[in-house]
């Protein structure tokens, strides 16, 4: 499927609507009994379901009860925000950076690995100053390619908190495209690094970790490939305080990490494993050379220059 042929949409938002939350209506909707609650109507949320791709129980002020999905509801209080927000633009022609991670960047990949394209997009000034927001990231998928790109701003926040999905995406290897703009990012990746990476990498791990324990605990058993994700963070978190690099390519751990994906250790084998490089990332993080915090004002800088070269866009 050609980019030009594959739409982009917003990520599914992850949080959910409370109970006892105030909606109104975006749409009109049809009771059981055939009566009509009209688009503005407002009601509380009685149920909400396990995730955002299942409806919502309302209940208004008259008694009556109807099922409605997420985007058929704004919160009363945000209603103003959530017309504002623009779904109607096609962002795929400001995007200035392209690039592959996952599986086949970090040298991992076998027959079934799909592509994982990562990168950003700028808009022009005109949109970016306009009332209506865009969203700060899009995404498109199918079975063989994952794309999701953000918006330059977030992505330079979420950088200087040293999140590693997008650190991974300034070090990559594999750059598809880049335009001037995206360049002159690639040459400051470097003020991005901070000891902040000891503190979001053990996080991350701490996560993924709890969800293999937790599965353990229910089923007796464990994805494979979360132990190897959670160790290859773990052996990208020790290189990049020790180095000050952020490591792509994992060659040099391939035959241990393919093992794990296998399912060669048992739980209690991957636990341990596991925890003997936490105690490595410790012993590394208090010897780093990193600096405390990355460098805000040279990033600042960056972003305020990106920022007016779009003004004529």
């Amino acid at each position: 499927m050609s980019s030009e042929d594959r739409s982009f949409r917003h990520l599914l938002p992850t949080f959910r609507i409370s109970p006892g939350t105030q909606v109104v209506l975006r749409v009109d909707k049809i009771l059981d009994d055939g009566a009509l609650k009209s688009r503005g109507s407002v009601g509380a949320v009685v149920e909400s379901p396990g995730d955002n791709s299942k409806p919502y129980l309302v209940r208004f002020a008259d008694g009556r009860t109807l099922s409605a999905y997420f985007h058929e509801l704004a919160i009363r209080k945000k209603e103003v925000e959530d017309q504002l927000v623009r779904n109607d633009v096609d962002l795929r022609p400001f995007i200035i950076y392209r690039c592959q991670v996952g599986s086949r960047a970090f040298g991992l990949a076998n027959e079934s690995s799909d592509d994982d394209l990562r990168g950003i997009f700028l808009p022009p000034a005109r949109l970016h100053w306009s009332l209506y927001r865009l969203p700060e990231q899009i995404e498109s998928g199918n079975a063989e390619r994952d794309e999701v790109y953000w918006d330059l701003e977030k992505f330079v926040r979420l950088a200087l908190k040293a999140n590693p999905n997008v650190l991974e995406t300034l070090w990559t290897p594999r750059v598809l495209h880049a335009n001037d703009i995206a360049l002159r990012l690639l040459e400051i990746r470097n003020a991005f690094l901070s000891r902040l990476i000891y503190q979001t990498y053990s996080g991350y791990v701490l996560s993924q970790f709890r969800r293999m324990a937790n599965a353990y605990a229910k089923t007796g058993s464990y994805k494979p490939k979360h132990a190897m994700h959670l160790v290859r963070l773990l052996h990208s978190g020790i290189a990049a305080l020790r180095t000050g690099e952020i490591r792509i390519d994992v060659a040099e751990h391939r035959d241990e990490l393919l093992a794990i994906r296998t399912g060669v250790l048992t739980f209690e084998q991957a636990k341990a494993r596991a925890l003997e490089l936490d105690a490595q990332f410790q012993d590394v993080f208090r010897l780093t050379s990193l600096p405390e915090r990355p460098d805000f004002d040279a990033v600042d800088e960056f972003l305020v220059w990106a920022r007016r070269r779009m003004v004529d866009a």
